[in-house]
């Protein structure tokens, strides 16, 4: 059963590719950048100076730690949407004294299970139910035995700025549906800022950030029969401020044709592939993206006004 899944998703992650790059500006789906070694380059950003996000998002919920767990309910169900590393989630664990079950979804398999086994080592009295699914897609939550009061969902880092505002709408609201009406979302959100700290972030002087952009590129390599050259290929991250969002593409540095199975791709040369994009939101701006779908309960921002972590409702 499992490898037809993962038949099916292949098939549907091919036919997301060749759309994407038959397109005018040619594009590839970010989640192509969590194969294992993704995951793990995408852990190494984390780390690095420029990024702010992740060390600004652990800090607000240090914080603020006994505020967020007391919107969760006694006996929740936990589900963390993108766990990778599963590194945030422990604050959340180690102050939820009755969590019912942790549920960690992601779409890398191999970096997800090595995260729950660790998790499990190091709390062995935790319910843990990991989950190999792509869940900007439909995907079904999986039997808990113990039973529970509630569900309460976790999507850390800035992810939710990699969807435009209209795929947000819809992901926010197969999230509120998939986990039911009164359900919580705790998640964090990249407020707008000056832009050099954004170049900063999506530039890193060790080209930790150019190596993950790049190593899409043999992923698809890995997955299909494709035979990209990353070295005709170079990073390039900006600042769209028309649109408010930071723009990743991968730039052809010649002319070139890659093949993907039987189908033919032409690049010119500074011909780019758009392949992620981050948007930046005022906290008025997110209020009114998830109106009608989750009610914004509580919103906690550091001093520097850089990232929130908010506590929404579904309604």
């Amino acid at each position: 059963m499992e490898a037809k899944i993962l038949e099916s998703e292949n098939a549907q992650l091919l036919s997301e590719v060749l759309e994407g790059l038959s397109k005018e500006q040619k594009q590839l789906p970010s989640k192509l950048f969590y194969d294992e070694r993704g995951s793990q380059l995408f852990d190494d950003i984390c780390e690095l100076d420029e990024y702010y996000p992740t060390r600004t998002e652990i800090k607000i919920m240090s914080d603020n730690i006994e505020e967020i767990v007391s919107q969760i309910g006694e006996e929740s169900l936990l589900v963390e949407l993108g766990s990778g590393s599963s590194t945030k989630i422990r604050l959340l664990i180690e102050h939820l004294e009755s969590l019912a079950a942790y549920v960690p979804v992601d779409i890398s398999a191999e970096h997800l299970h090595k995260a729950a086994d660790c998790l499990k080592s190091d709390y062995p009295q935790l319910n843990i139910f990991p989950l190999a699914a792509d869940y900007t897609e439909d995907f079904s939550l999986p039997e808990i035995p113990k039973q529970y009061s509630s569900i309460d969902a976790f999507y850390p880092g800035s992810t939710i700025g990699n969807f435009t505002p209209e795929e947000a709408k819809t992901f926010l609201k197969r999230i509120a549906n998939t986990c039911g009406k009164g359900s919580g979302l705790l998640i964090g959100v990249d407020l707008i800022k000056d832009k050099s700290i954004l170049h900063a972030a999506y530039n890193d002087k060790k080209n930790v950030t150019a190596e993950f952009n790049l190593n899409m590129l043999k992923h698809i390599n890995d997955l299909f029969d494709a035979d990209f050259d990353r070295n005709k290929f170079k990073h390039h991250a900006f600042f769209n401020e028309r649109h408010c969002r930071i723009e990743m593409h991968l730039i052809s540095t010649e002319n070139q044709i890659v093949h993907i199975e039987e189908h033919e791709f032409k690049f010119e040369k500074d011909e780019t592939i758009l392949t992620e994009y981050s948007y930046k939101y005022s906290l008025q701006s997110f209020a009114e993206l998830v109106e009608g779908i989750y009610d914004v309960e509580k919103v906690w921002v550091d001093d520097n006004k850089l990232f929130s972590v908010q506590f929404l409702r579904a309604v």
